[in-house]
């Protein structure tokens, strides 16, 4: 493994690309797979989570391949430098992982036909470039039970990040597994506008406690919204990985992102001559996406009743997005028995009813 500093990575691009020629050459050269991070790999959330799923990869298939990342890379301009020189430096596969690489991502891979991308989250492919995301909101349902069963004020609020579909469907997700609790749940939101900004979430989290929520759920990706819930007694969840550490007072439970399963698929079929494009949307079924052990602070009646949406959405029994929906506005979007596809939830960019943005 390798961690590439920016920096060295623009300055350095000439001497990068030498190296092909060494491993053609020796024609035993390990596939180099480049990995791009929107954040710090210690932010014990989203990068962290990929990061974790990259040395997965590293032990799983060993001396095959040869990985490196750079780190804290800006959605935009500066990811497409960052890009362009991972792919001369040799990397026959780059993982780009955050949404706004999407249009970097695709722009690089024209120029680099034979280099293999895969951009997290994202909806444009072409032969070279495949998209894959996990099913995060199935998550989100079980949050939403457990704050549903123990919110004293009935009132949850919700950091987010960027208004994407994504973080649209988790917020979706969470009020209406909660409000199957109390009919009378409100989630309210606040856009922070990053996804790594510890000040800002803490911030964040202050200030929707001072608007009445007792619990805290959050789409971005440091531990500060729990550490501010720990300060004040309240409860909250943990974002991409295990957070217990950070809040073991506030901590309820997490989504965890489990992305060496996919890694090692998708490296294994470019070493087997198998990958081609296409759009992978896992999630509880393929265990990409995963919920960490339940705080002693769970009673009893929310670990069951959070077990049977785990259980049942794991199984293809219970749908996060089962009708009948309205929206915050009135309007009927869902009827009952029926359930949204996921072309629906690819675009989505309303708030059911209970959401408070």
């Amino acid at each position: 493994m390798t961690l590439i500093k920016r920096r060295d990575l623009l300055a350095g691009g000439a001497a990068l690309a030498s190296l092909p020629l060494l491993g053609r050459a020796a024609q035993a050269a390990p596939l180099g797979v480049g990995f791009v991070y929107v954040g710090p790999v210690g932010d014990h959330g989203w990068t962290y989570a990929h990061d974790v799923g990259r040395k997965n990869l590293e032990a799983a298939l060993g001396d095959k391949i040869k990985t490196s990342f750079v780190e804290n890379v800006a959605e935009g301009p500066d990811s497409e430098r960052v890009l362009r020189q991972l792919a001369k430096a040799g990397n026959g596969m780059i993982f780009t992982t955050s949404f706004g690489y999407m249009n970097p991502t695709i722009k690089v891979a024209k120029q680099f036909k034979k280099v293999k991308f895969e951009h997290a989250t994202g909806y444009k492919r072409s032969k070279n470039v495949a998209t894959y995301n996990a099913r995060f909101y199935q998550g989100r349902a079980v949050c939403g039970t457990i704050a549903g069963h123990m919110s004293k004020t009935g009132v949850a609020g919700y950091i987010a990040s960027f208004p994407i579909p994504e973080v649209v469907m988790g917020i979706n997700a969470f009020t209406l597994a909660a409000r199957k609790v109390n009919p009378n749940f409100k989630t309210r939101v606040l856009w922070v506008s990053t996804w790594y900004d510890p000040a800002k979430e803490a911030d964040a989290a202050k200030a929707l406690i001072d608007q009445g929520a007792d619990i805290i759920s959050q789409h971005t990706d440091s531990p500060a919204a729990l550490q501010a819930c720990e300060q004040r007694g309240l409860h909250a969840f943990g974002q991409a990985s295990d957070m217990s550490a950070f809040a073991p007072n506030a901590h309820l439970t997490a989504i965890a992102n489990n992305w060496g399963k996919y890694y090692v698929e998708r490296v294994g079929q470019a070493l087997d001559g198998s990958w081609a494009s296409g759009d992978t949307w896992w999630g509880m079924k393929e265990d990409i996406v995963q919920m960490t052990p339940y705080s002693k602070a769970v009673p009893e009646a929310a670990r069951k009743a959070a077990d049977a949406v785990r259980d049942g959405i794991t199984a293809g029994t219970w749908d996060p997005f089962q009708g009948p929906i309205t929206d915050n506005k009135g309007k009927s979007r869902l009827g009952a028995g029926k359930a949204l596809g996921d072309g629906d939830l690819h675009k989505m960019d309303w708030y059911v009813a209970g959401v408070e943005s």
